[in-house]
């Protein structure tokens, strides 16, 4: 690879890798997980940044990478639901476990969907892409995210229920 394509490369790694990771980790939940996805894609990406006609694509061809990659890895069930971490969690402050019970309750809930819905509602609703951007990453039809997406959703209503306390959470997932 040339070293002016080098250097842009490099510069698009450094522009878009906290996005990245963010769309990543939100698609595992887990930050090592999300880490080894993005360098994966990243991988990718490296390997046809030669072939890429317009730069200005090269987030999309990455996103995808990672979301088809994320998709694969659950199909292969490259990890298991146990999980190291370097650091012990903070100690809660007073007055924010039920935030953080909340927080956490909703993250299970995002966790538990099979992964392609997951992926839809992440890249549609926390990255905020468009329907067909969305379709594009996942590397299906407009109707398959479309589809997804209502999927996701209602199963996420239906496992929040009408408690009136966690009915914030789903419309922060679907309002974003």
């Amino acid at each position: 690879m040339p070293s002016r394509d080098k250097l842009e490369f490099a510069e698009f790694v450094a522009a878009r890798s906290p996005a990245l990771h963010r769309a990543a980790y939100l698609m595992v939940g887990d930050v090592g997980l999300a880490q080894d996805l993005v360098q994966e894609a990243l991988t990718k990406t490296y390997v046809a940044w030669p072939r890429l006609r317009d730069k200005a694509n090269a987030e999309a061809y990455t996103r995808r990478a990672i979301t088809t990659t994320a998709i694969s890895w659950y199909r292969r069930k490259r990890w298991s639901s146990e999980r190291s971490t370097e650091t012990l969690p903070e100690q809660p402050s007073p007055g924010h476990a039920d935030r953080v019970t909340d927080s956490a309750f909703l993250w299970e809930c995002l966790l538990a969907l099979p992964v392609r819905q997951r992926a839809a509602i992440v890249l549609r609703y926390y990255e905020d892409l468009t329907e067909a951007q969305t379709a594009e990453a996942m590397g299906c039809a407009v109707g398959t995210v479309k589809s997804q997406v209502s999927a996701g959703i209602s199963k996420l209503r239906n496992r929040l229920g009408d408690d009136p306390e966690l009915l914030p959470l789903i419309n922060l997932v679907v309002s974003r």
